[in-house]
């Protein structure tokens, strides 16, 4: 399980009990104010905990849904568009409308802990936006998985999706052209 620095100290009590408990291998501390009862902990659940607002999204949740066999560097979060930059190196942050920012959310749990990630319907739907910006054969890759689950998908809510984003036409028509 993991628990921030503030539910460590309401559980040990003081800042001296909670090092003591590190000390003797109770608890570990996985990075600051971060801590575990396990050892290891996938590193994109640690920065769920860290930044609880931000939703796994591109080359993250591609890789998560297993539409690609490449392993992302870096972990993709989109954010409010408003929010402060995530400082961490090992993110890469996507600034998104509020209007559309929720839009698609899943929390997904994986070994008792939790994540938010976009759903493959809004999956399909980035894919198509940021054509431009993936390399292509990523995106080929990628497309081609899709067509596979096409019939998997739940279409009306990929019509919402299309019609809340922006160049919503050039999107309709990549999906007709590309994978339906």
């Amino acid at each position: 399980m993991l628990m921030s620095y503030d539910q460590c100290i309401e559980l040990y009590g003081t800042n001296y009990l909670l090092d003591r408990a590190v000390d003797e291998g109770r608890i570990f501390r996985l990075e600051k104010g971060v801590y575990s009862d396990q050892k290891y902990v996938p590193e994109k659940f640690i920065l769920a905990m860290k930044y609880p607002k931000a939703i796994y999204t591109m080359d993250s949740a591609f890789y998560h849904y297993n539409l690609t066999d490449v392993i992302p560097e870096k972990c993709y979060l989109a954010t409010d568009r408003n929010s402060a930059k995530i400082p961490d190196k090992r993110v890469v942050q996507v600034f998104e409308k509020r209007e559309i920012l929720l839009m698609g959310v899943d929390i997904v749990e994986r070994d008792g802990y939790a994540i938010r990630i976009y759903n493959k319907e809004r999956m399909l739907v980035e894919l198509l936006r940021h054509k431009t910006k993936l390399p292509f054969d990523y995106y080929k890759e990628i497309l081609l998985n899709y067509r596979e689950i096409v019939y998997d998908l739940d279409m009306r809510k990929v019509e919402e999706y299309v019609d809340a984003s922006p160049k919503s036409s050039k999107i309709r028509e990549l999906l007709q052209l590309e994978v339906l």
